[in-house]
């Protein structure tokens, strides 16, 4: 019953995620979607000490972006996105630097140190 209740928790975690994409630009709200697919989908086996970090950062992010969105009115909303401290980027693995440098690709259309046309 116990894992039951877990994947009750998880489900309800992804389902709140895509739920507050819906608040997100209509130009990064796919790649945010196919962004927490994929790391749900890949997380789907991890060893419970993985998963306990893994839900309390995503639950970290739904409270951030929530707030970001203003959900509690719209006087409330902030600009999105935030920093990433130099502390937190320290603990990601080398395939967690990559998939986030991948990201900002992604998002930005333009890679760290590329030469903009004018």
């Amino acid at each position: 019953m116990a894992s039951r209740t877990h994947v009750q928790r998880v489900r309800l975690l992804y389902k709140t995620i895509l739920r507050l994409h819906r608040g997100l630009p209509a130009e990064v709200r796919p790649l945010g979607d196919g962004y927490v697919r994929d790391e749900f989908r890949r997380h789907k086996e991890c060893v419970e000490s993985e998963a306990i970090v893994f839900l309390h950062e995503w639950t970290k992010y739904a409270v951030s972006l929530a707030e970001q969105l203003g959900l509690k009115g719209p006087h409330t909303g902030q600009p999105l996105g935030r920093p990433l401290p130099e502390e937190d980027l320290e603990k990601l693995r080398d395939e967690q630097v990559c998939q986030l440098y991948e990201l900002m690709i992604a998002a930005t259309g333009k890679q760290d140190g590329a030469k903009e046309k004018t």
